[in-house]
C-alpha cells in the first residue's frame, strides 16, 4: 500500500481508498492491492480534501470511500468528499458495511458512481472499476423520451408478478406477458407498461436487450418532483409496443426506495397505460404490501419442488399474519406436468391440498428455447411463437384483456 505522497511518475497513484480506518476494511485493502499493485494511498477524511487540492491528485483516477455504521454521523463531510472529488473529475466508489439505506440513498444522491457492499463479494471491487472506466455512451435522450400525455387518467390494470423461489420464471412471466398484453389486439392494442422492481438483480432489460438507464435511478431518487416528463425519460420502448421501466444500471439496496415512492410509481404508470405489469424481487421488502394493496392479480410463482412448496406456506403464513389480502394471490406453477402425465398432475393436486392454496395456472415448460429467446433480448412470441409456454401466456393475455375489455364496457 502507497501513502497518499508524491511518487515518482512511474508509479503515480490512481486511487485512494478514504475512510475512519481502512485496517477495519481488510478486505479492500486485498481488492486494492490485487487491482492496482502499489499505485494507490490511503486517506483519512479530512486528508482527502486536502489532497485534493495537491498537484499529485492530478492522477487519481477514483477513490474508494469506505464507511460503516460509525460514520454516519459525518455525512455532511462524506458528501463534500464526494462532492469535491466530482468537481475534478474523480470518481467515487461506495463501500459501505452496517449503513442505513436513508444514509445509502443521501450519498448516492451526492454523485457516487458506483456502490459495492461489505464484505466485498468476489470481484465486485475490480467489475466496479472496469465500469466505471468504459466510456460513457451518446443517448439521444430528446428521441427516446416516451410523451406521456399531461393529466390522463386511465386508472390500468396492475399485474404483479412474483417468483417465490430463484430461477422459477417470474421475469419470464413477466416479460412475455406484458408484450402478448401489448400486441393482443391488432386494431386498438392497449397501452402496457412494464416496470422491474427487483433494483438488485433485475433482469427485464436483459430479457429484451434495452439499457440500464441513470434515469431510473434519478427518478426513483425523487419521486417528489416527479412528473410525467420525468416519468417518461426514465422508460423505454420496445419495438414500438411496449413501454419498460427497467432496473437502475447499479445495484442497489431493495429498501433505498420508501413504500411512497412505490405507490407513486405505481399511481403514474396506471394513469397514463390500460396495463401495468410489475416483476418483482424475491425478498419481501416493506414496500411489498404496497404493490400487494395496489395489484388486481398478484401471481405467485412455484415450481412442483420442495423449495417452492415451503417458500409458498411461509408467505401465505406472513400474509395472513399481517391481515393482508392473501386471496390477491394467484398461483401459478411453471413447468407442470404434461396432459398425459397422471403421476405428477396427482403430485400438483397434493401439493395445493397440502399448502391449502389453489394452483390456478399451469404452465408447461417451453424447454430451453426459452432461455435462448431470453439470451437474444426477445419476447417468446417473436423467436418461437409456436413454443407451448409462449401459448399458454398468449391465452392468460387473452383472458385478461376479455376480463378487462368486460369491465370497462359494465362501467
Amino acid at each position: 500500500m502507497s501513502s497518499a505522497t508524491p511518487q515518482p511518475e512511474s508509479s503515480a497513484i490512481l486511487a485512494c481508498t478514504v475512510s475512519r480506518d481502512v485496517q477495519n476494511f481488510d478486505l479492500l485493502i486485498e481488492d486494492m492491492e490485487s487491482a492496482l499493485g502499489e499505485q494507490w494511498g490511503d486517506l483519512g477524511f479530512a486528508e482527502a480534501l486536502a489532497f485534493f487540492t495537491q498537484p499529485e491528485a492530478e492522477s487519481l483516477q477514483f477513490i474508494a470511500l469506505a464507511i460503516d455504521g460509525e460514520d454516519e454521523d459525518n455525512l455532511s463531510l462524506m458528501g463534500e468528499i464526494i462532492t469535491q472529488a466530482k468537481s475534478r473529475g474523480i470518481k467515487i466508489v461506495l463501500i459501505a458495511e452496517d449503513v442505513t439505506p436513508a444514509s445509502l440513498h443521501q450519498l448516492l444522491r451526492k454523485g457516487a458512481d458506483e456502490f459495492v457492499p461489505y464484505p466485498l463479494p468476489e470481484g465486485e471491487l475490480q467489475e466496479a472499476i472496469d465500469r466505471m472506466n468504459k466510456p460513457e455512451p451518446i443517448l439521444q435522450t430528446q428521441q427516446e423520451t416516451v410523451a406521456l400525455k399531461s393529466g390522463e387518467a386511465k386508472e390500468g390494470a396492475l399485474f404483479v408478478v412474483h417468483g417465490l423461489a430463484g430461477g422459477v420464471g417470474a421475469t419470464t412471466l413477466a416479460v412475455n406477458l406484458a408484450w402478448e398484453l401489448a400486441t393482443v389486439s391488432a386494431k386498438e392494442a392497449p397501452k402496457v407498461c412494464l416496470i422491474d422492481l427487483d433494483l438488485q438483480y433485475g433482469s427485464v432489460s436483459t430479457y429484451l436487450d434495452l439499457q440500464r438507464r441513470d434515469a431510473v435511478f434519478e427518478m426513483l431518487s425523487d419521486t417528489a418532483s416527479m412528473d410525467e416528463e420525468v416519468f417518461g425519460q426514465a422508460l423505454q420502448t420496445f419495438n414500438d409496443n411496449l413501454q419498460v421501466l427497467t432496473a437502475p444500471a447499479d445495484m442497489i439496496p431493495l429498501d433505498i426506495i420508501t413504500p411512497d415512492d412505490v405507490q407513486k410509481v405505481i399511481d403514474m404508470a396506471r394513469a397514463h397505460f390500460d396495463y401495468v405489469i410489475v416483476d418483482m424481487p424475491k425478498t419481501l421488502v416493506h414496500w411489498s404490501e404496497t404493490v400487494l394493496n395496489a395489484a388486481h392479480v398478484y401471481f405467485a410463482l412455484l415450481e412442483l419442488d420442495m423449495r417452492s412448496a415451503q417458500n409458498a406456506l411461509r408467505m401465505k403464513r406472513a400474509l395472513q399474519a399481517e391481515d393482508l389480502p392473501f386471496n390477491k394471490l394467484r398461483f401459478a406453477l411453471n413447468k407442470a406436468p404434461k396432459f398425459t402425465d397422471l403421476s405428477g398432475k396427482s403430485r400438483v393436486k397434493r401439493m395445493g391440498e397440502s399448502l391449502g392454496i389453489s394452483i390456478d395456472l399451469q404452465l408447461p415448460d417451453g424447454g430451453k428455447t426459452v432461455m435462448q429467446s431470453g439470451d437474444h433480448g426477445l419476447p417468446l412470441a417473436s423467436s418461437a411463437a409456436k413454443n407451448p409456454l409462449r401459448r399458454e401466456i398468449a391465452k392468460l393475455a387473452q383472458s385478461l384483456h376479455s376480463l378487462g375489455s368486460r369491465d370497462a364496457e359494465a362501467a
